[in-house]
C-alpha cells in the first residue's frame, strides 16, 4: 500500500498526505492540528481538550446536532480526540459521500461559534469526565506518577486538565486557543480510501485552498533534565485491588533509540499498540514479565505502554498484583528481569521473536482503510510517513547488543518513578 501514497502542500501551508485505498468503497478523512497538552501553560490546563468538545458545538451553516444526522444518514462515523501532541477529528463514510466531511472540517476551522452557554454547558460535562475518571484505580496512579517524572514539562499534566483549571478557564481562553492552533499552516490533512487522488487533491484545493495560513502561537516547552533518583509514590483509593506502575524516561519517536525500546517492550512485557486509534492485539504470554510474574503467581497480568511522541515520555510496566503478594515483592521480580537483560546479551532467537511480535502489533494497526489514514496524519505529529514506511524495515535492524545497551541507559532505578496504588479496603 504505501506505493500509493502522495503528499503535497497548499499555498497556505496545509500539509496533504493521501493514500489511494481501493479494497471498499469507502474513505477516511482526517484533519490533524499540531496543539495538544504539551502546548499548554500552568493554569490552563485541559485547553486543547475542551477546545476539541466546542467544535462540536456548531457553526452558523452547522448547527449543534445537524451534522450528527447528516453523517449518521449518509452511512458515516466521526470522532475526535485529544492527546499529549495533537488533535484530531476524523469521518469515515461511504467514497460518493466524502465531500461532506471537507465541507463540515473547513467550515469549523474557521466558524465554530464558541457560544457562552454552551461553553459553562461543557464545562460541566468535562469537570464530570475527569471525576469520573478520578474513580479509577489506574487513572488515579498514572496521575500521579505524571507529576512526580516530570518537573516542568507538560507532559507531567493530564490532558483532562486539573479541576481547577477546568472551574477557572472562560469562554474567551478557549476561543483564542481555538483561533490561535486552528488553522492550515498548523494542520495536516490524511484521507485514505477509494478514490482517484487527482480528484481529492481538487476537493482540498475548493475546501481549504481560501483559508488564511495562520500564525499559530504555540508554546515550546523546555525539556525536563534526566532524572537521577528514583521516585515513589503511593495512592489510596476505591476497590480490592494493589496495582504496581514503573515508569522510566522513554526515547522521543524520532529517535534511533525508540525502534530499540520497542524491541524490549515486546522483549520484556508484550508489544504496545502504537495506534491509539485502536486494531487488534497479540498475546505477550511468551514475554519476560509474563513469564517471571503471572506464571509464577506474583501477579495476575502485566503490561507495558510505550508512545510515539515529540519529546521523551515514559515507558510504563503496569501490574496488577496478586492478593497474597506484596508490590515490594513484586517489584524485585522485575528488577532481576532487567539485570539479566542489562548484563546478558539476548538470544538472536528471542530478539528474532519479540521483532516478529512488534511488527504484528504494528500491522494489527494498520490494517484498514480508517487505521492507514490515521496513519498518515498521526506519524506527521512526531515525525514523518518515512517514520511510519521504515517502521518495520527499522525493527528487523535491531541487534541484541543494542538491546542490552538500551536496558543499560533507560530502565535504571534511578532513572524511574514506582507508584502503587493500595486498596482502602485493605
Amino acid at each position: 500500500m504505501a506505493d500509493e501514497f502522495r503528499q503535497e502542500k497548499l499555498k497556505n501551508g496545509l500539509l496533504v498526505n493521501i493514500k489511494e485505498i481501493h479494497s471498499a468503497p469507502i474513505i477516511s478523512h482526517w484533519l490533524w492540528y499540531r496543539v495538544g497538552s504539551r502546548n499548554e501553560v500552568q493554569g490552563k490546563t485541559g485547553l486543547s481538550h475542551w477546545v476539541e468538545h466546542m467544535q462540536f458545538k456548531g457553526t452558523p451553516k452547522f448547527p449543534p446536532g445537524l451534522l450528527d444526522r447528516a453523517i449518521s444518514r449518509d452511512g458515516g462515523f466521526w470522532n475526535a480526540f485529544t492527546f499529549l501532541d495533537w488533535t484530531t477529528f476524523f469521518e469515515t463514510m461511504p467514497a460518493e459521500k466524502i465531500e461532506l466531511a471537507f465541507e463540515l472540517e473547513a467550515d469549523r476551522m474557521v466558524n465554530s461559534i464558541y457560544d457562552a452557554g454552551e461553553v459553562d454547558s461543557e464545562r460541566t460535562v468535562i469537570i464530570s469526565e475527569r471525576q469520573g475518571n478520578e474513580n479509577d484505580p489506574h487513572f488515579k496512579l498514572d496521575e500521579q506518577i505524571q507529576l512526580a517524572a516530570f518537573s516542568t514539562h507538560p507532559y507531567r499534566n493530564e490532558v483532562l486538565g486539573s479541576i481547577k483549571d477546568l472551574q477557572a478557564i472562560q469562554r474567551d481562553d478557549l476561543y483564542q486557543h481555538y483561533r490561535s492552533h486552528y488553522c492550515p499552516s498548523n494542520a495536516v490533512l490524511a484521507i485514505a480510501g477509494d478514490f482517484d487522488s487527482d480528484k481529492i487533491l481538487a476537493l482540498a484545493e475548493k475546501y481549504y485552498g481560501d483559508i488564511p495560513a495562520g500564525s499559530p502561537q504555540i508554546h515550546q516547552p523546555e525539556q525536563d533534565e534526566t532524572l537521577n533518583e528514583e521516585k515513589r509514590v503511593e495512592v489510596k483509593g476505591p476497590g480490592e485491588t494493589t496495582y504496581l506502575q514503573i515508569a522510566y524516561r522513554a526515547p522521543a519517536a524520532a529517535e534511533d533509540d525508540f525502534f530499540v525500546v520497542s524491541v524490549l517492550d515486546s522483549l520484556l512485557s508484550g508489544p504496545s499498540g502504537l495506534n491509539m486509534f485502536g486494531g487488534g492485539g497479540i498475546s505477550n504470554k511468551t514475554s519476560r514479565l509474563y513469564r517471571e510474574l503471572v506464571e509464577k503467581e506474583y501477579a495476575i497480568s502485566v503490561f507495558g505502554g510505550l508512545q510515539a511522541t515529540i519529546d521523551p515520555y515514559l515507558y510504563n510496566i503496569h501490574v496488577t498484583v496478586r492478593p497474597d503478594r506484596k508490590p515490594e515483592a513484586v517489584l524485585k521480580q522485575i528488577d532481576r528481569e532487567i539485570e539479566k537483560l542489562q548484563k546478558k546479551p539476548v538470544s538472536q532467537t528471542e530478539i528474532d521473536r519479540a521483532i516478529k511480535q512488534a511488527r504484528a502489533m504494528f500491522a494489527y494497526g494498520s490494517e484498514n482503510i480508517t487505521n492507514q489514514a490515521f496513519w498518515l496524519g498521526y506519524s506527521e505529529m512526531f515525525d514523518g510517513y518515512d517514520w511510519f514506511k521504515q517502521y518495520m524495515d527499522r525493527l528487523n535492524q535491531v541487534t541484541p547488543t543494542q538491546v542490552q545497551e538500551a536496558a543499560q541507559k533507560y530502565y535504571l532505578p534511578e532513572r524511574r518513578v514506582v507508584g502503587v496504588y493500595f486498596p482502602e479496603e485493605a
